[in-house]
């Protein structure tokens, strides 16, 4: 069995992972309402074009990754608030496949990781 992180360790990371989420989840409002804005500037029939022309492929194009971009942050929330949910039940840096510590160095560039580097490259 890993052994737990020391209590001033967790704290740390805690206030990173909510600090995250609240950034995350500032983003992702933003984003909502950056999409909300284009869809109505493009239904607006003075400013739609052509759906055949390359500016409404660009168009498409760019919403399409905003999309993207938008699903990318909502994955990575709920990694944050996983990462929450280990720290409230005392398991946050305990890899889930195999139950060896994960090492502070891989949590300090991941601190949502739930795998040790081994197990994760196995994934």
């Amino acid at each position: 069995m890993a052994r737990k992180l020391a209590a001033n360790t967790l704290k740390k990371f805690r206030n990173q992972l909510e600090s995250e989420r609240i950034r995350l989840e500032r983003m992702i409002a933003e984003h909502v309402r950056e999409l909300e804005e284009a869809r109505q500037t493009e239904t607006s029939a003075e400013r739609s074009p052509d759906p055949g022309s390359a500016e409404a492929g660009s168009m498409n194009f760019e919403f399409e990754k905003e999309l993207s971009l938008g699903q990318n942050t909502v994955d990575l929330l709920r990694r944050v608030e996983r990462a929450l949910g280990r720290v409230a039940d005392g398991t946050y840096g305990i890899c889930e496949s195999c139950g060896t510590q994960i090492p502070v160095a891989r949590l300090e560039v991941l601190p949502y990781a739930t795998e040790c580097v081994s197990c994760a490259r196995r994934t």
